[in-house]
């Protein structure tokens, strides 16, 4: 069960906010980290923020808890919201806040979550799969489109 879903059932059929992170891992290759959940679906590695948390710490501890990896420096891309980013679940919606970084700063060697992860791994860019979240996908496309100006909508 998705944090979301948690927070559906707690709240029944309001609508709510939800705040959390993402982050764009990328390595010394320069290679994105993606990790495929149970569901099936590759993402990104993030979390929804935690009581007492900041946004980064979120992004830390997301990336910890779901690859293995310590992260050092992070870089805002961008702060992602609007009606683009509400999510319906049963009687509920969700409306997504997400802060999204970067980081190339990476130490440790991935282990995966075992309970909510089926693979963690790198990609290169031009070989991403198909199946990604979509919100992990736009937030992909602004990462490329800052950093390769000439990359398509």
């Amino acid at each position: 069960m998705t944090s979301n879903h948690k927070v559906c059932n707690l709240i029944g059929n309001r609508s709510f906010m939800v705040v959390g992170s993402s982050v764009l891992v990328i390595n010394e290759k320069g290679q994105l980290l993606l990790q495929q959940k149970k569901e099936s679906a590759w993402c990104l590695p993030g979390s929804l923020m935690e009581l007492g948390e900041t946004l980064e710490e979120t992004a830390r501890r997301a990336v910890y808890e779901e690859a293995g990896l310590v992260i050092g420096s992070l870089q805002l891309l961008r702060v992602f919201s609007g009606k683009k980013y509400i999510f319906r679940f049963e009687e509920s919606e969700a409306y997504a806040v997400t802060a999204v970084y970067v980081t190339r700063d990476i130490l440790g060697e991935i282990t995966k979550d075992e309970v909510e992860t089926n693979q963690v791994q790198y990609f290169d860019f031009t070989m991403l799969p198909e199946n990604i979240e979509s919100e992990d996908k736009d937030f992909i496309q602004t990462y490329l489109k800052r950093t390769l100006p000439s990359v398509p909508h």
